[in-house]
């Protein structure tokens, strides 16, 4: 079974983080295949678009990725890899080298743009923390 943050017990929200590929199958060697199999989706629960420029996603460690110029789309997901790639209504990449999401222990917080608390999914240590 493949790791995951999926039930992570928040309430229905428009805007959420609905699932989280932390941990990349097969061997942690840093290629952008690899960084790509960990990811992060966001779904927008809502019938109408959703506007996520600005809005942030962080991990523990202050790495921290900036939506720009992105709609997510009514009952809609939208992946957002680690690695390099180009950036779809789908998919969106981070651009980085190496990873961000722990493997043991970590919590992927979603931030709107005006900083506020969206949603977050913990797992290992912090899997029953709320941090806003």
């Amino acid at each position: 079974m493949p790791a995951s943050a999926a039930d992570h017990g928040a309430q229905w929200r428009s805007v959420e983080i609905s699932r989280v590929q932390y941990d990349s199958p097969g061997w942690d060697n840093r290629s952008n295949r690899s960084l790509n199999q960990e990811w992060v989706e966001i779904t927008n629960n809502t019938r109408r678009s959703v506007n996520l420029d600005g809005w942030t996603l962080a991990d523990e460690d202050g790495h921290t990725y900036t939506f720009d110029h992105y709609r997510l789309a009514g009952r809609a997901t939208v992946r957002v890899h680690t690695g390099i790639g180009y950036d779809t209504r789908h998919d969106l990449y981070q651009d980085r080298r190496t990873y961000v999401w722990d493997n043991r222990s970590d919590t992927a917080t979603l931030r709107n743009d005006h900083d506020r608390y969206v949603d977050d999914a913990s797992w290992g240590r912090h899997h029953y923390q709320n941090r806003r």
